[in-house]
């Protein structure tokens, strides 16, 4: 009779020890699966507040400078076209200014050097990612 409640007792501290490592490694994946992606996400956001950076500058060196050597529009596309890009490893906020920003670009970008409006809109669209991308990175967990 002993031997057979020994036996009982084993048999339940073997189920509860896998039922216990399936949970802990079950956690342990989800967690870092979860860290991943804040990581591809906030490194992302980084990217994109760099070129927002970068194209900032573009626009106020044509505006303020008249340098479009310095200045060229074919570097204001390529930054807004890879803010668009590293967008879509963001959020849906992030993706929709981005696309706001892309589409006031496209808009008004042959303005820029002359026309303070036109410095106006497309730097608030600026402001307006970076609002989002700040948002995104403080909601991670």
């Amino acid at each position: 009779m002993k031997m057979r409640q020994r036996l009982q007792l084993y048999q339940i501290s073997v189920i509860f020890s896998m039922l216990f490592a399936l949970i802990g490694f079950s956690y342990n994946t989800w967690r870092l699966e979860v860290s991943e992606h804040n990581s591809n996400v906030r490194l992302a956001c980084f990217e994109i507040l760099k070129e927002l950076a970068a194209l900032e500058q573009l626009i106020y060196i044509a505006h303020y400078d008249k340098d479009m050597n310095t200045a060229s529009p074919r570097k204001g596309w390529l930054r807004v076209g890879l803010i668009t890009d590293f967008s879509y490893l963001a959020n849906q906020d992030v993706q929709s200014s981005s696309k706001a920003l892309h589409q006031t670009w496209s808009e008004h970008w042959e303005s820029v050097p002359d026309d303070n409006q036109s410095v106006l809109l497309i730097v608030d669209d600026i402001d307006q990612v970076r609002v989002s991308i700040k948002k995104l990175l403080t909601s991670l967990n």
